[in-house]
């Protein structure tokens, strides 16, 4: 399901349930962001973990991150959006009640480590989440950060970006923008167009869901397998051979039995040819022998711009100009 869409005076609820924004640019991206949302029209209730690092890489206990996601779900805000990505946010998710986030449908949005909960609550609960920019990005509201608020009042068409940027640039401004210096060149193999539920994010986190009590992964797409199941997959830290680790698990899982199509990120690693495996490579050794339409370089990920992905969402996606483009439907 959907949940409601955003309009103006409704409230959003930030979260850290990884790292908490304590540290330059994230924190005065987080302090120049409040202003931001709230110049746009609606009130922000700052979730109490957003500015701390009390926990082992993280911003808190995992007890405390999880209570703080479940009041989030609780409240009145029609939108939760974490203020960062991180490390172990997997550590949370014992001790949350996806029965209440069931109950109190609203939007989660984050990405990277956020994938434990935009991926869970897509496959456990049903619920669509959204796959982008963190609370911290509302400063500038550019790209991902304009694409993600887009998505959550009801826009319904995306492109992707036409250029991006390899590498943080070191800059006194911590609200500065992007630095473009790579041109968008996705890479098409078989792929034309599909149609279908989108699912996945950072494979990274993805992996380490697979095959304990919160993998639902086949349930839901035995659920939807008649509507298609598009797969989107991006890594973080992980090197060429991790990625084919990584992958060869999913599939061993059973994840990619009925997939009808791919649509592969920028890795962190972009350039990584551990054992001479370049990433093209690594996603293509495993995906390629299942015969499926497959789309690499796209503009998701962790390279910046990201496009923002709609999870569980109903979408056609185009592969046009060596770049993508999505189109949410209702059905």
């Amino acid at each position: 399901m959907k949940p409601q869409l955003l309009t103006k005076g409704d409230s959003i609820y930030l979260v850290a349930p990884s790292f908490g924004c304590t540290t330059s640019p994230y924190k005065e991206r987080m302090e120049a962001s409040i202003p931001k949302l709230k110049e746009m029209g609606y009130e922000v209730i700052e979730g109490k973990n957003i500015y701390k690092s009390k926990g082992i890489a993280s911003s808190n206990t995992p007890r405390s991150r999880a209570k703080e996601i479940m009041d989030a779900f609780k409240s009145d805000a029609k939108a939760v959006i974490s203020v960062g990505g991180g490390e172990v946010m997997v550590e949370i998710l014992e001790h949350i009640n996806f029965d209440v986030i069931k109950e109190n449908p609203k939007w989660y949005v984050g990405f990277s480590d956020n994938t434990n909960l935009t991926y869970t609550i897509a496959t456990i609960c049903d619920i669509e989440t959204i796959y982008g920019a963190h609370a911290n990005a509302f400063y500038n509201l550019e790209y991902t950060s304009l694409d993600t608020y887009n998505m959550l009042i009801g826009e319904t068409k995306f492109k992707g970006y036409k250029k991006w940027q390899l590498e943080e640039v070191e800059d006194e401004n911590p609200l500065s923008s992007y630095h473009f210096d790579q041109k968008t060149n996705a890479i098409s193999y078989g792929f034309d167009k599909a149609k279908g539920r989108i699912i996945g994010g950072c494979l990274d986190v993805l992996v380490g869901l697979c095959g304990t009590k919160y993998d639902h992964t086949k349930e839901y797409i035995k659920r939807h397998k008649d509507e298609g199941i598009i797969f989107f997959l991006e890594a973080c830290d992980l090197n060429s051979i991790s990625v084919i680790r990584a992958l060869t698990q999913l599939k061993y899982a059973g994840w990619f039995d009925d997939v009808d199509a791919f649509i592969v990120g920028r890795s962190l690693n972009y350039f990584d040819e551990s054992f001479g495996i370049s990433m093209k490579d690594a996603y293509l050794h495993v995906l390629e022998p299942l015969k499926k339409p497959i789309v690499l370089d796209a503009p998701i990920g962790h390279l910046k711009p990201t496009l923002p992905i709609l999870v569980g969402g109903l979408a056609s996606v185009k592969y046009k100009n060596n770049n993508i483009e999505i189109e949410y439907l209702d059905k």
